[in-house]
């Protein structure tokens, strides 16, 4: 079983930048593709970014690229999501993900859930 834990979240006016992280553990997690996915209240679940640990791919909803960059640090099983120029729109709990196979946007998709983080962007 993978475990995932959030970190990162937190209350940051717009044009702000927050940095989460998602350690990652558990057997074999190095296989697995990362992502990161949002749920705004009253809303569906939607892809955010998505990385290999393996590296070579990584792959952004259009809403969020040129804004955010989703990376890894293998040495300390970590993977980051680096959000700049946040938006009243980007509030939302953001979720760590993690699939057997290639990340795509659908939230059904992943194996392994975090718990979630909060992150509230004030116009």
């Amino acid at each position: 079983q993978v475990q995932l834990v959030e970190s990162g979240g937190g209350l940051v006016q717009a044009g702000g930048s927050l940095r989460l992280s998602c350690a990652a553990s558990g057997p074999s997690f190095y296989t697995y593709t990362m992502g990161w996915f949002r749920q705004a209240p009253g809303k569906e679940r939607e892809f955010v970014a998505a990385i290999r640990w393996s590296g070579g791919w990584d792959g952004y909803a259009d809403s969020v690229k040129g804004r955010f960059t989703i990376s890894r640090d293998n040495a300390k099983n970590t993977v980051y999501l680096q959000m700049n120029t946040l938006k009243p729109e980007d509030t939302a709990v953001y979720y760590c993900a993690a699939n057997r196979a290639t990340m795509t946007s659908n939230p059904n998709e992943p194996d392994y859930w975090g718990q979630g983080t909060q992150v509230t962007v004030s116009s």
